[in-house]
């Protein structure tokens, strides 16, 4: 199918009853402590921010602080995040209204849509579930929903959704996720550790020791918009030390970036052609190795493997050294560059800031293994501003961490047994080898999320996926909640074809998105601006932890994902909501739940110097509580230990050395 047809197909949806287009929602029911005009301070994925709000209605949004000069243009559209293209009432595909068991799920995208009361939609979900439960078996439930979901640790929408399928029989669960699929596979087996997520050698030691930093395959101007939590912006301000300072900065991105530009007339920029940085980086260790700028005793000490690389850059097996000259006509970058590169990078303490996009292609892992051994050539890893770092770009990675107690938040919960409308308890605790066997054929059928279109395309198929055999399950109801995987996937017109094939999608969503349009079930979901919440901000400084409060009402019959799940836990069995609900408690109750549990240890360290309040006191202040770092921690650099001793300090890895 061309693409231009199935964007035709997918936006029909646009045009049919109910859907509303991208107009202005309207109010809900009003919280009588909802501020009316006056400002609310609050926290997103792109940081803190005071919004206003007049008549009840939010009108704009400005930044708690500004840390750097480079701007963060997310902070200015609160006002359409709440109110334009968002889904208003509970809907349901016309055809799968009319029929469950023949639901026509080859209309997904272009059938209509009908308004049906949110207590039907609820029993219609709760129903189906049960029923492809007892037919297809509980392997036949996908609902791992990978996503980014909102801000906030209690409103975590793939947690709650993970937290209801498990207490009412399981799912099938998804392997790592879109961003870093192939680098946190590879990694565990070169480095011990999957390195994407980690922290990273702070940034000031990297001011301070570094002579060259080379960011390569990433585009931090962009990607520090935002934060898992909620971004420090601390990330930005380093960003602006590092132009405003004497260090010699690389660029190696085939296109020029927010970043290139933001570092216009500052750094060099090297464009190889998009998917060649493997190619790159061998030509530049094949130079590096003939002229012996490599340390040799680096390799010795603390890797194993190289004795087996060293063939292959040389060509001892299939006949082609990678040579510069050999690089250059696959990557497009000069000879020159290759080597003069290569050699300044040795010659220097270098930070190599690794990006995730390099690993999202075919063979993802070559660059990231090459890019690892590049720099154990060079010998710097574990020293002060040398070495490499793949999480520079996301969400603050190298901010030093805080002092700060990190606040909990909601968890998925184990298994459960439903028998005869009744939940019976946990499957840990069940004496039932047959449920038991079910079981750990479901959790066996997890596969990589990426694949989600391989797998509703080819039930049964086996693949190898990081040393083992995963057999693809028949999935026949999947559940999305936070997320849009057709803003993800890599190819939309297989993906939309694969989607066909389950009998039910249901979909937890704000606003109409093309995976919203392709469901059969819509539950519309309030904001992270219509309902209470705390979160950390900074991922890696932990810097606050501030709370989140509703800034306006619910959005016409839009609800939390808590909610909704909570009755659909009512609606499946017995007893199954009040554990859900934890004994009926309110999102407000967990909320101070993690307060007064990171409180705790915050005031019993008075070494801190951090005097926490009463929840209450806290809460109707709405301020961020600052965690400061320490001296310690602001010099800290990764895989210092393991150089400073390989074998009291050792890698996970086999050897306990870099592979």
């Amino acid at each position: 199918m061309q693409r231009r047809k199935f964007l035709k197909g997918s936006l029909a949806l646009a045009a049919t009853p109910f859907l509303g287009g991208c107009a202005f929602s309207g109010n809900g029911s009003v919280k009588p402590s909802l501020v009316q005009n006056g400002s609310v301070r609050t926290s997103a994925y792109w940081g803190m921010m005071d919004v206003s709000v007049k008549d009840g209605v939010v009108t704009g949004s400005k930044p708690l602080s500004v840390l750097s000069s480079i701007p963060n243009p997310l902070r200015g559209y609160t006002a359409d995040m709440i109110y334009k293209c968002r889904i208003k009432h509970p809907m349901v595909r016309k055809s799968y209204l009319e029929n469950p068991d023949s639901p026509k799920p080859e209309l997904r995208g272009q059938d209509e849509w009908v308004q049906v009361k949110y207590e039907d939609a609820i029993k219609l979900v709760a129903r189906e579930l049960k029923k492809t439960r007892a037919q297809r078996g509980l392997a036949s439930v996908y609902a791992k929903s990978p996503a980014w979901k909102s801000s906030g640790n209690f409103n975590s929408s793939t947690t709650l959704l993970a937290r209801f399928m498990n207490l009412t029989g399981g799912f099938v669960g998804g392997l790592g996720d879109y961003s870093t699929g192939a680098g946190q596979v590879i990694m565990p087996h070169v480095m011990g550790g999957i390195e994407v997520y980690e922290q990273q050698t702070t940034w000031p030691v990297v001011l301070e020791n570094s002579k060259v930093v080379v960011i390569w395959g990433s585009d931090p101007v962009a990607t520090l918009r935002v934060g898992w939590t909620a971004t420090d912006e601390l990330g930005y301000k380093y960003l602006e030390d590092l132009k405003n300072s004497d260090k010699e900065i690389i660029i190696i991105d085939p296109i020029k970036s927010l970043t290139g530009n933001y570092f216009d007339g500052k750094a060099k920029w090297i464009a190889p052609v998009p998917n060649t940085d493997t190619a790159m980086m061998l030509g530049m260790a094949y130079h590096l190795y003939k002229t012996k700028n490599y340390d040799k005793e680096f390799l010795e000490s603390y890797t194993v493997g190289f004795d087996k690389f060293l063939p292959y850059l040389l060509g001892k097996k299939d006949g082609k050294p990678k040579t510069p000259k050999w690089a250059s006509k696959i990557c497009g970058v000069s000879e020159k560059v290759i080597k003069e590169l290569a050699v300044k990078m040795y010659k220097n303490r270098t930070m190599i800031m690794g990006g995730w996009a390099m690993q999202r292609a075919h063979h993802g892992e070559q660059p990231y293994w090459m890019l690892v051994t590049l720099a154990a050539m060079l010998g710097q890893i574990g020293l002060p501003g040398g070495g490499f770092g793949f999480s520079y770009h996301y969400s603050g990675g190298g901010v030093p961490t805080s002092t700060a107690t990190v606040v909990g938040g909601i968890n998925p919960a184990d298994i459960g047994v439903i028998k005869d409308g009744k939940f019976k308890g946990y499957a840990k605790d069940v004496a039932d080898e047959r449920l038991k066997a079910e079981i750990e054929e479901m959790q066996a059928a997890s596969f990589p999320v990426a694949r989600i279109a391989d797998v509703l395309l080819n039930p049964g198929k086996t693949i190898d996926h990081n040393g083992k055999k995963i057999t693809y399950p028949d999935i026949d109801f999947i559940y999305w909640a936070g997320g849009n995987p057709f803003g993800h996937q890599q190819n939309l017109n297989k993906l939309k074809r694969a989607w066909q094939k389950p009998r039910t999608v249901v979909v937890n969503e704000i606003y109409w998105t093309p995976t919203a349009k392709m469901a059969d079930i819509v539950f519309p979901v309030t904001t992270l601006y219509e309902r209470d919440d705390i979160t950390m901000v900074g991922d890696y400084s932990n810097q606050y932890i501030m709370p989140m409060k509703q800034v306006v009402a619910k959005q016409n019959e839009a609800k939390d994902d808590y909610q909704i799940f909570s009755d659909l836990s009512k609606a499946y069995a017995d007893g199954v909501a009040e554990i859900y609900t934890d004994g009926a408690k309110e999102p407000l109750d967990f909320i101070k739940s993690y307060y007064d549990s990171a409180t705790k240890v915050i005031n019993e360290n008075k070494a801190l110097g951090v005097k926490m309040p009463k929840f209450s006191e806290w809460w109707e202040k709405n301020e961020p509580t600052k965690f400061d770092s320490t001296t310690e921690n602001e010099a800290w650099v990764r895989h210092a230990e393991f150089r400073e001793d390989p074998i009291l300090n050792a890698l996970g890895t086999p050897s306990g050395l870099i592979e």
